[in-house]
């Protein structure tokens, strides 16, 4: 088990993961360089963010 580094819950890594949190990684790899220390929820929540304010992203 982990610690996000945002919410601060424990979170299984290995548990399957849906598209928006798959974004996410692909946002903390790419743009803000966190990859690996945030939980499925707060993945998918960036990526929703991002999809709504961050429009460069939204090819």
């Amino acid at each position: 088990m982990k610690i996000c580094t945002m919410c601060r819950k424990e979170y299984d890594e290995s548990a399957p993961k849906s598209e928006y949190a798959e974004a996410g990684e692909w946002l903390a790899d790419e743009v803000w360089q966190d990859a690996g220390e945030l939980c499925p929820l707060c993945l998918e929540n960036r990526a929703r963010l991002v999809m709504m304010y961050y429009h460069e992203y939204n090819g």
